[in-house]
Protein backbone atom coordinates (compact mmCIF):
# COMPACT_ATOMS: atom_id res chain seq x y z
CA UNK A 1 0.00 0.00 0.00
CA UNK A 2 1.34 2.95 -0.88
CA UNK A 3 1.82 5.92 1.60
CA UNK A 4 -0.47 8.20 0.35
CA UNK A 5 -3.58 5.64 0.51
CA UNK A 6 -2.17 4.87 4.04
CA UNK A 7 -2.83 7.98 4.77
CA UNK A 8 -6.42 8.59 3.49
CA UNK A 9 -7.44 5.19 5.08
CA UNK A 10 -6.10 6.58 8.43
CA UNK A 11 -7.70 9.77 8.25
CA UNK A 12 -10.95 8.00 7.06
CA UNK A 13 -11.03 6.12 10.44
CA UNK A 14 -10.40 8.85 12.06
CA UNK A 15 -13.64 10.37 11.24
CA UNK A 16 -16.22 7.71 10.82
CA UNK A 17 -18.39 7.48 13.91
CA UNK A 18 -17.82 4.77 16.08
CA UNK A 19 -20.07 1.84 15.65
CA UNK A 20 -19.27 0.02 18.54
CA UNK A 21 -21.55 -1.08 20.96
CA UNK A 22 -21.64 0.57 24.51
CA UNK A 23 -20.73 -1.80 27.10
CA UNK A 24 -23.64 -2.35 29.19
CA UNK A 25 -23.58 -2.58 33.38
CA UNK A 26 -26.15 -5.34 33.41
CA UNK A 27 -25.91 -5.72 37.11
CA UNK A 28 -26.63 -2.20 38.01
CA UNK A 29 -29.72 -1.84 35.99
CA UNK A 30 -31.08 -4.88 37.64
CA UNK A 31 -30.28 -3.98 41.07
CA UNK A 32 -32.20 -0.05 39.97
CA UNK A 33 -35.16 -2.20 38.38
CA UNK A 34 -35.23 -4.74 42.17
CA UNK A 35 -35.18 -1.86 44.03
CA UNK A 36 -37.80 -0.02 42.13
CA UNK A 37 -40.01 -3.53 41.94
CA UNK A 38 -38.89 -3.51 45.78
CA UNK A 39 -40.39 -0.72 46.66
CA UNK A 40 -43.58 -0.64 44.80
CA UNK A 41 -44.22 -3.42 46.41
CA UNK A 42 -43.78 -2.61 49.98
CA UNK A 43 -46.17 0.44 49.04
CA UNK A 44 -48.70 -1.91 47.64
CA UNK A 45 -48.02 -4.20 50.88
CA UNK A 46 -48.08 -1.28 53.45
CA UNK A 47 -51.49 0.11 51.90
CA UNK A 48 -53.10 -2.95 51.92
CA UNK A 49 -52.01 -4.06 54.93
CA UNK A 50 -53.22 -0.48 56.61
CA UNK A 51 -56.51 -1.13 54.67
CA UNK A 52 -56.47 -4.69 56.76
CA UNK A 53 -55.87 -3.36 60.20
CA UNK A 54 -58.09 -0.79 60.05
CA UNK A 55 -61.19 -3.02 58.99
CA UNK A 56 -59.62 -5.15 61.70
CA UNK A 57 -60.25 -2.60 63.94
CA UNK A 58 -63.31 -1.51 63.37
CA UNK A 59 -64.87 -4.75 63.34
CA UNK A 60 -63.48 -4.96 66.93
CA UNK A 61 -64.52 -1.34 68.18
CA UNK A 62 -67.84 -1.56 66.71
CA UNK A 63 -68.93 -5.20 68.03
CA UNK A 64 -67.52 -4.75 71.54
CA UNK A 65 -69.12 -3.59 74.56
CA UNK A 66 -68.20 -0.94 76.57
CA UNK A 67 -68.11 -1.54 80.42
CA UNK A 68 -69.55 1.38 82.19
CA UNK A 69 -66.97 2.03 85.32
CA UNK A 70 -65.62 -1.38 85.80
CA UNK A 71 -62.68 -0.10 88.23
CA UNK A 72 -63.23 0.48 91.88
CA UNK A 73 -62.93 4.25 93.23
CA UNK A 74 -60.92 5.40 96.06
CA UNK A 75 -57.66 3.54 97.49
CA UNK A 76 -56.84 0.20 94.90
CA UNK A 77 -53.76 -1.44 95.23
CA UNK A 78 -50.51 -0.64 93.82
CA UNK A 79 -49.63 -1.38 90.47
CA UNK A 80 -47.78 -4.20 89.96
CA UNK A 81 -44.46 -4.88 87.75
CA UNK A 82 -46.24 -6.44 84.88
CA UNK A 83 -49.89 -6.19 83.26
CA UNK A 84 -52.76 -7.63 85.26
CA UNK A 85 -56.03 -8.18 82.41
CA UNK A 86 -59.22 -10.33 84.30
CA UNK A 87 -60.99 -12.61 82.24
CA UNK A 88 -64.71 -12.92 83.05
CA UNK A 89 -66.60 -16.02 81.22
CA UNK A 90 -70.23 -15.66 82.01
CA UNK A 91 -73.85 -16.76 81.38
CA UNK A 92 -75.88 -14.76 80.14
CA UNK A 93 -78.79 -17.30 80.94
CA UNK A 94 -80.62 -15.24 84.41
CA UNK A 95 -80.43 -17.64 87.78
CA UNK A 96 -82.53 -17.64 90.47
CA UNK A 97 -79.66 -18.75 93.21
CA UNK A 98 -81.24 -22.74 93.58
CA UNK A 99 -77.80 -23.37 95.32
CA UNK A 100 -77.75 -21.59 97.93
CA UNK A 101 -76.46 -18.52 96.09
CA UNK A 102 -78.04 -14.57 95.23
CA UNK A 103 -80.81 -14.54 92.32
CA UNK A 104 -78.15 -13.45 89.36
CA UNK A 105 -78.98 -10.58 88.04
CA UNK A 106 -76.62 -10.78 84.88
CA UNK A 107 -75.97 -14.37 84.73
CA UNK A 108 -72.86 -16.01 86.20
CA UNK A 109 -69.47 -16.04 85.79
CA UNK A 110 -68.68 -19.22 85.27
CA UNK A 111 -64.91 -18.51 84.52
CA UNK A 112 -62.29 -16.00 86.07
CA UNK A 113 -59.26 -16.03 85.05
CA UNK A 114 -55.77 -13.63 85.76
CA UNK A 115 -53.75 -12.58 82.81
CA UNK A 116 -50.48 -11.53 84.43
CA UNK A 117 -48.24 -10.51 81.04
CA UNK A 118 -44.10 -9.90 82.99
CA UNK A 119 -42.51 -6.55 81.89
CA UNK A 120 -39.94 -8.74 80.16
CA UNK A 121 -43.09 -9.82 77.66
CA UNK A 122 -41.38 -13.24 76.90
CA UNK A 123 -44.67 -15.56 78.46
CA UNK A 124 -47.79 -15.04 79.85
CA UNK A 125 -49.27 -16.63 82.99
CA UNK A 126 -52.96 -17.19 82.78
CA UNK A 127 -54.08 -18.05 86.44
CA UNK A 128 -57.76 -19.41 86.87
CA UNK A 129 -59.73 -19.01 90.17
CA UNK A 130 -62.31 -21.40 90.90
CA UNK A 131 -65.81 -20.00 90.56
CA UNK A 132 -66.79 -21.78 94.14
CA UNK A 133 -63.81 -19.71 95.96
CA UNK A 134 -65.19 -18.81 99.30
CA UNK A 135 -64.06 -15.25 99.59
CA UNK A 136 -64.71 -11.87 101.29
CA UNK A 137 -67.39 -9.76 98.52
CA UNK A 138 -67.11 -5.92 99.45
CA UNK A 139 -70.53 -4.61 100.58
CA UNK A 140 -71.86 -8.09 101.08
CA UNK A 141 -69.71 -10.19 102.99
CA UNK A 142 -68.21 -13.76 102.43
CA UNK A 143 -69.59 -15.52 99.41
CA UNK A 144 -68.87 -17.77 96.50
CA UNK A 145 -66.92 -15.65 94.30
CA UNK A 146 -68.89 -15.83 91.00
CA UNK A 147 -71.87 -14.21 93.47
CA UNK A 148 -69.93 -11.12 92.85
CA UNK A 149 -70.77 -11.09 89.08
CA UNK A 150 -74.25 -11.87 89.93
CA UNK A 151 -74.68 -8.92 92.69
CA UNK A 152 -72.47 -6.18 90.62
CA UNK A 153 -71.47 -7.22 87.36
CA UNK A 154 -67.84 -7.02 86.21
CA UNK A 155 -67.46 -3.64 88.24
CA UNK A 156 -67.78 -5.15 91.43
CA UNK A 157 -65.78 -8.79 90.48
CA UNK A 158 -62.65 -6.04 89.33
CA UNK A 159 -63.53 -5.18 93.23
CA UNK A 160 -63.33 -8.86 94.52
CA UNK A 161 -60.11 -9.83 92.82
CA UNK A 162 -58.60 -6.82 93.97
CA UNK A 163 -58.95 -7.11 96.91
CA UNK A 164 -58.36 -10.88 97.19
CA UNK A 165 -54.81 -10.75 95.66
CA UNK A 166 -54.01 -7.21 96.46
CA UNK A 167 -53.05 -6.53 93.10
CA UNK A 168 -54.23 -3.63 90.55
CA UNK A 169 -56.31 -4.85 87.30
CA UNK A 170 -55.39 -3.16 84.72
CA UNK A 171 -58.17 -4.37 81.78
CA UNK A 172 -60.91 -6.11 82.22
CA UNK A 173 -62.65 -8.43 79.28
CA UNK A 174 -65.94 -10.16 79.97
CA UNK A 175 -67.24 -12.69 76.72
CA UNK A 176 -70.02 -14.60 76.73
CA UNK A 177 -70.03 -18.74 76.52
CA UNK A 178 -71.75 -18.24 73.15
CA UNK A 179 -68.05 -16.34 71.99
CA UNK A 180 -66.49 -19.65 72.89
CA UNK A 181 -67.81 -21.62 70.47
CA UNK A 182 -68.18 -18.91 67.97
CA UNK A 183 -64.18 -18.26 68.02
CA UNK A 184 -63.52 -21.78 67.85
CA UNK A 185 -65.69 -22.50 64.61
CA UNK A 186 -63.99 -18.95 63.55
CA UNK A 187 -60.22 -20.62 63.60
CA UNK A 188 -61.74 -23.57 61.80
CA UNK A 189 -61.47 -25.76 65.25
CA UNK A 190 -59.63 -26.27 68.24
CA UNK A 191 -57.11 -28.96 69.25
CA UNK A 192 -57.53 -29.61 73.24
CA UNK A 193 -55.94 -31.80 75.50
CA UNK A 194 -57.94 -33.96 77.79
CA UNK A 195 -56.30 -35.51 80.59
CA UNK A 196 -59.46 -38.19 81.02
CA UNK A 197 -62.17 -39.61 78.06
CA UNK A 198 -65.69 -38.17 79.29
CA UNK A 199 -69.02 -37.94 77.26
CA UNK A 200 -71.75 -35.10 78.08
CA UNK A 201 -74.83 -35.46 76.40
CA UNK A 202 -73.95 -34.73 72.58
CA UNK A 203 -70.16 -34.94 72.51
CA UNK A 204 -67.76 -37.82 73.81
CA UNK A 205 -63.81 -36.78 74.44
CA UNK A 206 -60.82 -39.03 74.56
CA UNK A 207 -57.97 -38.71 76.60
CA UNK A 208 -55.23 -36.93 74.97
CA UNK A 209 -56.13 -34.88 71.57
CA UNK A 210 -59.61 -33.75 70.99
CA UNK A 211 -59.68 -31.85 67.55
CA UNK A 212 -63.04 -30.01 68.61
CA UNK A 213 -66.00 -27.60 66.95
CA UNK A 214 -67.50 -24.67 68.28
CA UNK A 215 -69.79 -26.94 69.79
CA UNK A 216 -68.18 -29.36 71.22
CA UNK A 217 -65.79 -26.85 72.51
CA UNK A 218 -68.48 -24.96 74.82
CA UNK A 219 -69.18 -28.71 76.05
CA UNK A 220 -65.53 -29.40 76.94
CA UNK A 221 -65.24 -26.20 78.94
CA UNK A 222 -68.48 -26.40 80.82
CA UNK A 223 -68.29 -29.51 81.61
CA UNK A 224 -67.99 -30.47 85.51
CA UNK A 225 -70.39 -33.50 86.49
CA UNK A 226 -68.41 -36.09 84.98
CA UNK A 227 -65.50 -35.71 87.02
CA UNK A 228 -64.75 -37.07 90.80
CA UNK A 229 -63.29 -33.62 91.31
CA UNK A 230 -65.78 -31.14 89.64
CA UNK A 231 -64.71 -27.86 89.23
CA UNK A 232 -60.77 -28.78 89.29
CA UNK A 233 -61.05 -30.53 86.45
CA UNK A 234 -63.33 -28.30 84.96
CA UNK A 235 -60.85 -25.35 85.39
CA UNK A 236 -58.09 -27.23 83.53
CA UNK A 237 -59.95 -28.00 80.26
CA UNK A 238 -60.56 -24.28 80.53
CA UNK A 239 -56.89 -23.91 80.35
CA UNK A 240 -56.73 -26.37 78.14
CA UNK A 241 -59.13 -24.74 75.97
CA UNK A 242 -56.76 -21.54 75.72
CA UNK A 243 -54.18 -23.18 74.68
CA UNK A 244 -55.99 -24.35 71.84
CA UNK A 245 -56.97 -21.32 71.16
CA UNK A 246 -53.55 -19.59 71.01
CA UNK A 247 -52.27 -22.36 69.21
CA UNK A 248 -54.80 -21.93 66.44
CA UNK A 249 -53.87 -18.25 66.12
CA UNK A 250 -50.29 -18.58 66.02
CA UNK A 251 -50.80 -21.55 63.71
CA UNK A 252 -49.48 -20.69 59.69
CA UNK A 253 -53.20 -21.49 58.67
CA UNK A 254 -54.39 -18.54 60.44
CA UNK A 255 -51.21 -15.97 60.27
CA UNK A 256 -51.71 -16.54 56.53
CA UNK A 257 -55.40 -16.13 56.02
CA UNK A 258 -56.49 -12.86 56.90
CA UNK A 259 -60.13 -13.92 55.79
CA UNK A 260 -59.81 -16.37 59.01
CA UNK A 261 -58.50 -13.38 61.14
CA UNK A 262 -61.11 -11.00 60.37
CA UNK A 263 -63.50 -13.82 60.96
CA UNK A 264 -61.91 -14.02 64.30
CA UNK A 265 -61.62 -10.44 65.27
CA UNK A 266 -65.84 -10.49 64.29
CA UNK A 267 -66.38 -13.23 66.52
CA UNK A 268 -65.05 -12.31 69.69
CA UNK A 269 -65.90 -8.37 69.42
CA UNK A 270 -69.37 -9.69 69.20
CA UNK A 271 -69.58 -11.00 72.35
CA UNK A 272 -66.82 -9.34 73.96
CA UNK A 273 -67.29 -6.77 76.84
CA UNK A 274 -63.94 -4.26 77.46
CA UNK A 275 -63.11 -1.37 79.77
CA UNK A 276 -62.35 1.71 77.75
CA UNK A 277 -59.22 1.81 77.84
CA UNK A 278 -58.69 -1.84 76.14
CA UNK A 279 -58.85 -0.80 72.62
CA UNK A 280 -58.17 -2.43 69.44
CA UNK A 281 -54.90 -0.39 69.44
CA UNK A 282 -53.74 -1.41 72.92
CA UNK A 283 -54.06 -5.24 72.25
CA UNK A 284 -51.97 -4.70 68.97
CA UNK A 285 -49.77 -2.70 71.05
CA UNK A 286 -49.85 -5.56 73.41
CA UNK A 287 -49.81 -8.17 70.66
CA UNK A 288 -46.67 -6.70 69.30
CA UNK A 289 -44.30 -6.73 72.56
CA UNK A 290 -45.61 -10.38 72.66
CA UNK A 291 -44.99 -11.58 69.55
CA UNK A 292 -42.05 -13.72 70.04
CA UNK A 293 -44.27 -15.57 72.51
CA UNK A 294 -45.77 -19.26 71.61
CA UNK A 295 -47.76 -21.39 72.71
CA UNK A 296 -45.33 -23.42 75.04
CA UNK A 297 -44.78 -19.91 76.56
CA UNK A 298 -48.18 -19.15 78.40
CA UNK A 299 -47.98 -20.87 81.66
CA UNK A 300 -51.75 -21.43 83.28
CA UNK A 301 -52.33 -22.20 87.03
CA UNK A 302 -54.87 -21.83 89.76
CA UNK A 303 -55.28 -20.06 92.89
CA UNK A 304 -54.30 -22.66 95.55
CA UNK A 305 -57.13 -24.08 97.58
CA UNK A 306 -57.60 -26.23 100.07
CA UNK A 307 -59.76 -28.67 99.69
CA UNK A 308 -64.10 -28.35 99.87
CA UNK A 309 -65.55 -26.94 102.94
CA UNK A 310 -69.52 -25.81 103.68
CA UNK A 311 -70.72 -22.42 104.14
CA UNK A 312 -72.43 -21.90 107.26
CA UNK A 313 -76.07 -21.82 105.22
CA UNK A 314 -74.75 -25.30 103.43
CA UNK A 315 -73.92 -24.41 99.93
CA UNK A 316 -70.44 -26.68 99.24
CA UNK A 317 -67.28 -24.04 98.78
CA UNK A 318 -64.07 -24.16 97.54
CA UNK A 319 -61.62 -23.12 100.67
CA UNK A 320 -58.20 -20.84 99.49
CA UNK A 321 -55.19 -21.63 100.83
CA UNK A 322 -54.32 -18.46 102.20
CA UNK A 323 -50.66 -18.71 103.36
CA UNK A 324 -49.88 -19.96 99.61
CA UNK A 325 -52.12 -17.21 98.43
CA UNK A 326 -50.65 -14.34 100.04
CA UNK A 327 -47.42 -15.85 98.33
CA UNK A 328 -48.77 -15.61 95.22
CA UNK A 329 -49.76 -12.09 95.81
CA UNK A 330 -46.14 -10.96 96.28
CA UNK A 331 -44.91 -12.64 93.68
CA UNK A 332 -47.44 -10.79 91.31
CA UNK A 333 -46.51 -7.79 92.70
CA UNK A 334 -42.64 -8.24 92.57
CA UNK A 335 -43.69 -9.80 88.97
CA UNK A 336 -41.59 -12.86 89.81
CA UNK A 337 -44.71 -15.32 88.91
CA UNK A 338 -42.16 -17.90 87.97
CA UNK A 339 -40.14 -18.01 90.70
CA UNK A 340 -43.44 -18.59 92.95
CA UNK A 341 -44.32 -21.62 90.71
CA UNK A 342 -40.96 -23.01 90.91
CA UNK A 343 -41.74 -23.16 94.98
CA UNK A 344 -45.34 -24.17 94.41
CA UNK A 345 -45.57 -26.33 91.39
CA UNK A 346 -49.18 -27.58 90.40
Amino acid sequence: MSERRAARLAAELATRPDRRPKRRRPFLVALVATIGSLVGIAAVIAVVASVFVGGLARSFDAGRDTIAAPFPTGARPTVSGGEDILLIGSDSRAQGGADGGPAELGGRSDTLMLAHVPADRKSVYLMSIMRDSWVEIPGHGRAKINAAYAWGGAPLTVQTVEQLLDVRIDHVAEIDFTGFEDMTDALGGVTVSSSQAFSTPHHDFVTGANRLDGAAALAFVRERHSFADADHTRVRNQQAFMHGVLDGLLSRGTLTNPGRIQDFVTATSDHLSTDAGLSFSRLVGLGWALRDVRTDDLVTFTVPTAGAGTAPDGQSVVTLNDLAVGSLSQALRSDDLAGWLADNPQ
